[in-house]
């Protein structure tokens, strides 16, 4: 119930840090729209606490890389592409997405698994991409006063604490209160035009069926009137009117015609999020029934395999795989399911060479390398490890789980300043300055590393120390 609570606040997309002390400097904003710095910095505050305190998110690089991918392509059609946008997932069946400050945009797995098309996802993600391009929440947050942001803040802060507590009342009171800032602070009908109308732009520059967009809305509207206490969460934080239907409808008609195929990865990517849902016992079943009944098809099978090693079963999944690999189109999913097969059989060898010539094929799928990393840690070549991880952190500036296998590999070796190091910028990446600055003092004490790796750690502590100083100063 408490994270429905949660959920419900971050719909709303204006939500603020778990942590009212630590609600970032935001300068006046009574007076004026949020800037975009501030936007993101609160941004980025809300997303450290919902990565980092939340279960429901969703830690998957394979679905996380899919729906940035998705959403870079979308991004760039809207004529922005130097915007900062970052996709991810919450594991929730309802049908739903947020836009969050600073162009941070969830997803909702429900919204994935029911849409028909990925022209139909796209349709909503360009939706909300509009809303974040056009600067809807910064002048709706830019209404606020300070006070009424620390409330909002305030709020949230129970809604954390309730979700460990079984008092109903409590859970209650936080629920009223969010509900009403959520009244307060929803969307207007005229943002909700607008987003309609730039969302079927990008749709379109996208390269992606317009079409896709009315007809995903009007199921959705379908859906409200025939269950109308249980209406599509999008329907709720997003109130659909004839109008906009009519609206989206007259413009599309506009618009040429195209014969839209789905990428194979939106397929494998709804089959993923199926097969981890419920019993995998019962998700087994439901593969072999389909497949009993002739529907043998590549997701069916790939279905299958995940079910089977969600089970344990990874022989049985290895065979699945073994033989979808010989039939099917190649497909990063399959390579990265039998990796994972392989290391399910304690097989880290087999794992490095299927992962090994995958990387070099999907060098866009960051999640191979990732899982190229772990296997050699598994196959006691941290040494190499070590190299593949500091260089996927250096190229990818901002990715916390690079870093993290870089910790682990030098862990691995020994080599305790270069593995303080590591985890101080895992610390950063999480927003714990002090956690950070500590591991890297721990770093300079080991002293272990080289001439070059000692200077790297002291300059890096001066700078964190002076954020961390800085930070403490905006408290004040």
């Amino acid at each position: 119930m408490m994270k429905r609570l949660l959920i419900l606040l971050l719909c709303a997309a204006f939500s603020v840090s778990s942590v009212a002390s630590n609600l970032p400097d935001l300068g006046d904003v009574a007076s004026a729209d949020l800037s975009p710095l501030a936007e993101r910095k609160l941004g980025e505050s809300i997303m450290r606490d919902l990565r980092w305190r939340d279960p429901a998110y969703l830690d998957d690089p394979e679905i996380e890389g899919y729906v940035n991918r998705l959403g870079r392509r979308l991004v760039e059609a809207s004529g922005e592409g130097d915007r900062p946008f970052h996709f991810f997932v919450i594991r929730d069946p309802s049908i739903n997405a947020f836009a969050l400050p600073g162009g941070f945009i969830g997803l909702h797995s429900g919204l994935i698994t029911t849409a028909e098309t990925e022209s139909e996802l796209a349709s909503v993600v360009g939706h909300e991409i509009a809303h974040v391009t056009q600067r809807h929440i910064a002048q709706l947050f830019g209404r606020q006063s300070q006070a009424g942001m620390i409330m909002m803040a305030s709020v949230l802060v129970a809604i954390l604490a309730a979700r460990s507590n079984s008092d109903v009342s409590e859970a209650a009171l936080a629920a009223g209160q969010a509900g009403a800032i959520q009244q307060q602070l929803g969307y207007t009908r005229a943002f909700e035009r607008e987003a309609d109308r730039i969302g079927l732009q990008i749709l379109d520059r996208g390269g992606f069926d317009p079409q896709a967009m009315p007809r995903f809305f009007e199921r959705l509207q379908r859906s409200s009137r025939l269950y109308e206490n249980n209406a599509p969460g999008y329907l709720r934080t997003h109130p659909l009117t004839e109008e906009r239907i009519s609206d989206m409808g007259n413009r599309v008609a506009q618009m040429r015609y195209r014969q839209v195929l789905d990428s194979p990865d939106f397929g494998f990517v709804r089959t993923k999020l199926l097969a981890t849902e419920g019993a995998a016992v019962d998700v087994l079943r439901a593969y072999e029934g389909r497949i009993a009944s002739g529907e043998d098809g590549v997701l069916t099978r790939y279905g299958q395999a995940i079910a089977l090693l969600r089970l344990g079963r990874a022989d049985a999944a290895l065979e699945v795989l073994l033989a979808l690999r010989g039939q099917a189109e190649d497909s990063p999913f399959i390579e990265s399911a039998l990796a994972e097969a392989h290391l399910a059989a304690r097989d880290s060898l087999a794992a490095i060479d299927v992962l090994e010539s995958a990387v070099a094929r999907f060098p866009e799928h960051r999640s191979l390398d990732y899982l190229l990393i772990e296997s050699l840690l598994r196959a006691d070549r941290a040494a190499d490890a070590a190299v593949r991880a500091r260089g996927g952190a250096i190229r990818a500036a901002g990715d916390e789980r690079y870093w993290a296998l870089a910790s682990r590999s030098e862990a691995a070796l020994g080599r305790m300043s270069a593995y303080h190091r590591a985890q101080a910028e895992v610390y950063v990446l999480r927003g714990s300055l002090p956690a950070a600055v500590e591991q890297l003092e721990l770093a300079r004490r080991a002293g272990d590393g080289d001439f070059h790796e000692m200077s790297a750690i002291d300059a890096r502590l001066r700078m964190l120390k002076q954020e961390e100083e800085a930070e403490r100063r905006s408290r004040r």
